[in-house]
């Protein structure tokens, strides 16, 4: 019998030990210390300040969406040159910016609608004024001959209309700069163009980059 108490004695002494080490595990693994908190604090306050910056990037680049829209509509266009009618001064492939400010100048590279597209050329002549070609191709206006520099070639062109050539009220006389091949106001294909179909003047050559600068 004493054997025995010995042995229930040693099992009973073992248990509470076996139970006590096990809650000094669980209690260690809830109580993190001061340094995992603070790594954790840090995650957090990074985590904050990339949302911040991933919101504040997107409304930065919602308010540049909005002006693009804004200045497209209101202020300028981008467009594409197709064909080569305004060759050597714009080629085929080639942006450009037009301004929708001011009012076109003699000599300056205008955008108009016409069917449903949009042409380039350069005007020549306002309302009211008298526009006459020579076989060879030197313009004259009002009987002042323009100084073209911006053309390589005068050229008579196709030119189905009588000189010299009045132009109608709340119209402008265009020609290309290519005007060998451009079909503009010297053709009843195109004709004048109207105050209603102008777009505005082109100011910047953008692409290609080698070709970026000022159209003149």
């Amino acid at each position: 019998m004493f054997g025995k108490q010995k042995n229930n004695g040693t099992v009973m002494a073992a248990q509470p030990a076996l139970a006590g080490a096990g809650a000094g595990a669980a209690t260690g693994a809830s109580a993190p210390t001061a340094d995992v908190l603070r790594g954790e604090l840090d995650r957090v306050t990074t985590l904050d300040k990339r949302r911040s910056a991933i919101l504040s990037t997107i409304g930065v680049l919602a308010v540049v969406a909005a002006i693009a829209v804004i200045a497209s509509t209101f202020f300028i266009s981008v467009l594409q040159i197709r064909g080569n009618s305004m060759e050597p001064t714009l080629t085929d492939g080639q942006v450009v910016i037009a301004s929708h400010l001011g009012a076109p100048q003699q000599g300056e590279v205008t955008a108009f609608y016409y069917n449903n597209k949009i042409l380039l050329k350069r005007v020549i002549a306002f309302p009211g004024d008298w526009v006459d070609i020579t076989r060879d191709g030197v313009v004259f206006v009002n009987g002042e001959m323009l100084q073209e520099d911006y053309l390589e070639t005068a050229d008579f062109g196709k030119a189905d209309i009588e000189f010299p050539y009045q132009v109608q009220d709340g119209r402008y006389f265009v020609l290309g700069d290519n005007r060998a091949v451009s079909i503009d106001s010297r053709s009843n294909a195109i004709g004048t163009v109207s105050e209603e179909q102008l777009i505005g003047k082109a100011v910047l050559r953008v692409w290609p980059i080698q070709d970026l600068g000022l159209v003149h």
